[in-house]
């Protein structure tokens, strides 16, 4: 069956001068999509859009679908380094996007005191958002204390050790072995020469 282009032709007329309009539309609704989610999964896209439109409205004709692109990309990328810069959801530590295995050996400080039941932790090269969940393994580890992830757990939450405990028992072994190897040289200087060692000097 044949449609009509009348029927067609009284529909809404999309011009590149209505483009910049709809980017500013769907920011507004990625906006509003982030206000009542919170967690930064529509944030950066919502801003980018948003930011585009607007200056694509003030360009006026000159803003084509070709420089609303660059826009949206320019502004996407200000936008993601802004939300790294500024850590807006700082507080957030679920939702990690990381591979869990790749956390183990990483290094972070802690931003909330950690205990054996709760505590948040920013892990240094920790992606798009460092920071996690985590546990110690035994104690407390205070705010601003070095950390170092023992157990990724899955990525949700990291169970960490403090970098001074890892030192201090590293410093403990070697000041051990030092002392053996100090005792047993003063037992070689205590102990008597024997006839063959006296022979050889005389």
């Amino acid at each position: 069956m044949a449609v009509s282009t009348s029927v067609l032709q009284t529909g809404i007329e999309l011009g590149p001068q209505t483009l910049p309009l709809l980017l500013v539309i769907a920011g507004l609704g990625l906006s509003i999509a982030e206000a009542m989610a919170p967690g930064a999964h529509f944030a950066v896209l919502g801003v980018a859009l948003l930011a585009a439109g607007i200056v694509g409205m003030l360009l006026g004709p000159v803003a084509g679908p070709l420089v609303l692109a660059v826009l949206v990309l320019v502004f996407g990328g200000l936008a993601l380094a802004g939300y790294r810069r500024f850590n807006l959801y700082g507080d957030s530590g679920i939702g990690q996007t990381s591979d869990s295995s790749s956390l183990r050996g990483r290094t972070g400080r802690v931003t909330e005191r950690v205990t054996t039941q709760s505590g948040e932790v920013k892990l240094d090269r920790g992606g798009f958002n460092p920071n996690y969940s985590a546990r110690s393994i035994d104690g407390e580890i205070p705010v601003g204390t070095e950390v170092l992830v023992v157990d990724p757990g899955g990525g949700n939450v990291l169970t960490v050790t403090s970098l001074d405990d890892i030192e201090d028992d590293i410093d403990a072994e070697l000041a051990a072995g030092r002392a053996e190897e100090t005792e047993e040289a003063a037992d070689e200087d205590s102990r008597e020469p024997t006839r063959e060692e006296e022979s050889e000097r005389a």
